[in-house]
């Protein structure tokens, strides 16, 4: 019987042996998105190395098209991941033909799918993180949502085939949680299920934990990122932060999400924002495109707002980089999850 490097480190007690959260026997992994260091412009091969100092376990990858269309290129760096004990996860891209943020220079979206599904069989990942749009596509989001179930179930069966389900994630923009749900359920479950963020919802006048109750139960993958949200004479401010500088409750969050979805790792997108971004509620324009809220949802909205106060950014120092920033923040953030972990 062989042991791996963090096997073995498990053994021994160490500080990042996987945390099991109580009454339950599955480990919870702590996982990094390739998005949270983004501006230092690795390789996936430089990323995965990051990743290994940090003993982390989990990362999620978005594979650039060079690397993509080369079935021996991705197995190289399925071969970096084992090598370092670290499991991969695929975040690919826009599945939607009608929508802005589709690329059709990749070819049709049945043609990206099935690339995205043979990098994800070798990748190991049984699950791959796509979107539908974002904030260009709310407008039209039932009309973007029926183009996206016509090219998920003319997939149907190579997805199936693949034992890769595609996760489409609450982009910041296009879905609220309960339309999310209806695309899952009307696509099938067995296809289809989500990609988890907790930072997007705000953008979409939604309490986190609203989302959390619609969709975790159809989760695949997580993105988790703290927020502030505040009331403006404007309406709402939202800036995503580090972990625990917001006002969401995100550890009550991240035990929510555990007990719905025992053994799924958690897996930072950790995007800081650099200004507020104004949720401007008190303005009709806002509304033309939320006509179907119910009211219940935005009053919880609404209060998650009044009891946040202001968190400014912070300015970069001159004398270091937005990359070298961005490893603090997400080393900030491990530290806390790490520690919240022990004590689920």
């Amino acid at each position: 019987m062989t042991f791996s490097r963090r096997t073995l480190l498990a053994a021994a007690g160490a500080a990042v042996a996987p945390v099991f959260a109580q009454g339950q026997r599955t480990p919870v992994e702590i996982g990094v998105d390739a998005g949270s260091v983004g501006q230092n412009k690795w390789t996936p091969t430089q990323f995965l190395d990051y990743l290994d100092k940090l003993e982390i376990p989990v990362a999620s990858v978005s594979i650039p098209r060079d690397i993509l269309v080369d079935e021996a290129a991705v197995k190289q760096v399925r071969a970096h991941a084992d090598k370092l004990d670290i499991k991969l996860v695929l975040s690919g891209s826009c599945i939607c033909p009608t929508s802005k943020s589709f690329n059709s220079m990749n070819g049709t979206p049945e043609e990206q799918i099935a690339l995205g599904l043979r990098a994800a069989r070798i990748l190991g990942s049984r699950a791959m993180r796509v979107i539908v749009g974002g904030a260009p596509e709310r407008a039209q989001i039932e009309m973007h949502a029926e183009s996206t179930l016509r090219v998920v179930r003319g997939m149907r069966s190579r997805i199936l085939d693949s034992g890769v389900k595609l996760a489409v994630e609450n982009h910041g923009g296009d879905f609220q949680a309960r339309e999310l749900k209806t695309l899952v359920e009307e696509a099938g479950r067995d296809v289809l299920g989500v990609c988890l963020d907790s930072g997007n919802p705000l953008w979409m006048l939604e309490d986190p934990h609203l989302t959390l109750e619609l969709l975790g139960p159809y989760t695949e993958i997580s993105h988790i990122r703290d927020t502030a949200v505040w009331r403006v004479p404007e309406g709402v401010a939202a800036r995503w932060v580090n972990m625990g500088e917001g006002n969401v409750d995100i550890d009550g969050w991240i035990k929510k999400l555990i007990q719905m979805r025992p053994g799924l790792p958690l897996i930072f997108e950790n995007l800081v924002s650099a200004q507020p971004r104004i949720i401007r509620v008190f303005d009709p324009e806002t509304w033309k495109n939320f006509q179907k809220m119910p009211a219940w949802e935005l009053s919880r909205f609404l209060a998650l707002a009044e009891k946040g106060k202001p968190v400014p950014a912070v300015p970069l120092p001159p004398d270091k980089s937005r990359g070298q920033q961005q490893c603090e923040d997400i080393e900030v953030c491990v530290r806390y999850l790490r520690n919240l972990l022990r004590s689920v």
